[in-house]
């Protein structure tokens, strides 16, 4: 008798044949409710999408760009009102705050230029200080963002309410609160419509803004003399009563707390992926716009506070002091222009700032998604939804600014004091990388200029670590130490969530040593597939041992029961792989030829196989859609896939492993499908 007879098939077999599976249901009410507010999915595979949706450098300054804009309606305010008495030097005060704009952007345009891929700091600090000054960059930016979109809305609502009685300042805070969820669905929809809705806005403030510049300063031009002499009578008086040094150090101070003018310039750099081709030309022309706009827009208004004389006035913003002051009285045939200018002046103020909160949601979430593909946090946050937005991460932002929102009451001292430490530490990290970097002897000998570029670096890295000690210094106990706090435990928490990913990646690898015994020259044999007779569907990424572990655990589970096996595997294109058709075409390919690798693998043992595939945003949605096509085509079939099972779970296991296989197993059985998930043990 031969010993390698046929081992009897099991009493118990495998569920009969699923039903075909039914049409899908229409959609519900709250489905076509969030296609009404968010739109309709976009299809990746466009040709012409990545053409629609990226940023010419004119929206892309828009949207970028206006962060740093807007911050001249608080920015130049902080640094004047800490002149105190000594308000001539904000003659000096206006070219020192130009020529800082100009070093900065000039400085994060060599980022452009060297780092073409997005990221901005974290990927430089990542890539050249290292992956520990990397996660403190990243962490800094995260909480930068979120205080970038709370600090506009808050500096919107008192732009807003500047034209109110104080009476009326109980309704500031529910109006910026309402502010802020709206912005967070506008940026549910997608970039691009969000920032084409603002744009009245944007032009709006550029127009009412050149006009308060130049009337402000122009109407003073025959006043040189005057100006002049006042200057150095003030400089004469100071120097023999208080002496240059004390004079410097509160020049210097003053310079140094009107650090929030300066946040929102590496924005652009961070933003870069969102870009129309070629990318470092429409990044580095962005820079110039908003550079150029931002220096003049701030030095303009702090020359126009020294002319006209402003005072601050509580409850009113310095820039409402100014127009009011400039137009307010003008009437013309009865009419009050004047007044209409100051409330149209302001307005465009306030709602750029809600404009300026785009830069939040636009590269919060791409910042967010960096890191997570260095699995310095959750994985899920650099997925895509339909619309190609980051959801997990604009939803995540949008929370974290309502909290701050709530948390200071809207106030903008707290908020910009806040705000401004995280924009230097990511300015002074950046630039230390840079400086790094040029000082590399293969770079010195691909580009003849590199001197250059080392002292825009260093001196943008003198001046940053400057302004970031002296914010510390002066603000600590006024909110500055939140800042301080928060990030280090932001940073705690990345590191922990990269030890974790770690670990687990190590132990999985284990599975690996299986592709060492697999055969590899055994001849495949002309096996048939029949469609009609049981099929196993295995759900696989890409080629590697917990695949391959999953496919001899079906074997094992159900010896000669199944006839054929279909490998099947969705190719997900996330925030990383969202840069064009060409990207989308690397996705399909590399998924095709890891499907390859699994169907001669199944045909050398003997198992006649094939695969289906699809590419999609999102592989929960995009699997069950695919396993539908999949069970029409093949009638007995049955769907596995694999979960990590953890000796001792926690919830941090279930966060940061997201459980993809049980919600795809849920959908698929609720649509009639037999599906069968397959333990793979994370040994401790």
């Amino acid at each position: 008798m031969d010993s390698r007879a046929p081992t009897p098939a099991p009493s118990t077999l495998p569920p009969p044949p699923h039903p075909e599976p039914e049409p899908p249901l229409p959609p519900t009410r709250w489905q076509r409710f969030k296609r009404t507010l968010l739109g309709g999915p976009k299809d990746i595979q466009d040709p012409q999408l990545f053409q629609h949706i990226s940023l010419a450098a004119f929206l892309a300054w828009v949207g970028l760009g206006a962060d740093g804009l807007s911050s001249s309606a608080y920015g130049p305010e902080e640094a004047f009102k800490n002149l105190g008495e000594h308000q001539y030097l904000a003659i000096f005060l206006a070219l020192a705050t130009g020529l800082t704009v100009l070093v900065i952007s000039a400085a994060y345009s060599k980022i452009i230029e060297h780092f073409p891929f997005g990221g901005g700091g974290y990927a430089v600090s990542s890539r050249l200080l290292g992956p520990s000054a990397g996660v403190v960059s990243g962490a800094a930016l995260l909480i930068d963002y979120v205080l970038t979109t709370t600090t506009s809305v808050a500096a919107g609502g008192a732009a807003i309410f500047s034209n109110f009685p104080e009476s009326w300042h109980v309704f500031r805070l529910p109006v910026e609160v309402t502010a802020l969820i709206l912005l967070t669905v506008l940026n549910l929809r997608g970039v691009k419509e969000s920032i084409q809705v603002l744009l009245p806005i944007f032009l709006a403030f550029i127009a009412t803004h050149v006009l308060l510049i130049l009337g402000s300063v122009g109407l003073h031009l025959g006043r040189v003399d005057d100006v002049a002499r006042s200057i150095g009578t003030g400089l004469h008086t100071d120097l023999s009563t208080m002496g240059f040094v004390a004079l410097a150090l509160l020049f210097l101070r003053a310079y140094s707390l009107g650090a929030g003018t300066y946040t929102g310039i590496e924005a652009v750099s961070n933003g870069l992926s969102i870009m129309r081709e070629p990318r470092v030309a429409t990044g580095k022309r962005t820079m110039v716009y908003m550079s150029t706009s931002l220096a003049v827009t701030a030095g303009g208004i702090i020359l126009g506070y020294l002319l006209m004389g402003v005072r601050h006035i509580p409850g009113k913003t310095m820039n409402w002091t100014l127009a009011h002051m400039l137009a307010g009285d003008v009437d013309v045939l009865g009419i009050p222009i004047g007044r209409a200018f100051v409330v149209v002046t302001l307005a465009s103020e306030a709602l750029l700032l809600f404009v300026a909160a785009q830069a939040g949601f636009i590269a919060g979430p791409r910042v967010m998604a960096n890191m997570a593909h260095d699995s310095y946090l959750p994985h899920r946050l650099s997925a895509l939804s339909d619309r190609l937005t980051m959801q997990n991460g604009v939803l995540l932002m949008g929370g974290a600014s309502l909290f701050m929102l709530l948390y200071t009451r809207g106030s903008v001292d707290a908020l910009v004091v806040m705000y401004s430490i995280n924009v230097f530490v990511t300015f002074a990290l950046s630039q230390a990388g840079m400086m790094r970097y040029w000082h590399r002897r293969e770079t010195q000998l691909r580009f003849p200029e590199w001197r250059r570029s080392m002292a825009i670096a260093a001196i943008c890295f003198v001046v940053c670590t400057f302004i970031l000690l002296i914010n510390i210094y002066e603000k600590f106990f006024e909110g500055a130490w939140v800042t301080v706090v928060v990030t280090g435990a932001l940073v705690a928490v990345c590191m922990l969530i990269k030890r974790h990913y770690r670990g687990v990646f190590a132990r999985l690898k284990r599975l690996d040593t299986i592709l060492e015994a697999l055969p590899s020259s055994t001849p495949m044999k002309e096996l048939h597939v029949d469609k009609r007779k049981p099929t196993a569907v295995l759900l696989v990424a890409s080629f590697s041992g917990l695949g391959i572990h999953s496919l001899l655990t079906v074997v094992k589970l159900f010896p000669r029961y199944f006839h054929n096996v279909v490998f099947m595997s969705v190719g997900v294109v996330d925030s990383a792989t969202f840069q064009g058709v060409e990207e989308v075409d690397r996705v399909r390919e590399e998924t095709e030829t890891a499907l390859q690798k699994y169907v001669d693998l199944a045909r050398r043992m003997g198992i006649p196989a094939d695969y289906r595939m699809s590419i999609g945003t999102e592989a929960v949605s995009e699997c069950e859609r695919l396993a539908q096509d999949v069970a029409r085509e093949y009638e007995r079939s049955i769907f596995f896939a694999g979960k990590l099972i953890f000796e001792r779970e926690r919830w941090w296991d279930r966060l940061l492993h997201n459980e993809t296989a049980v919600v795809i197993q849920r959908r698929l059985q609720f649509a009639g499908l037999a599906m069968v998930i397959l333990p793979v043990r994370v040994l401790e």
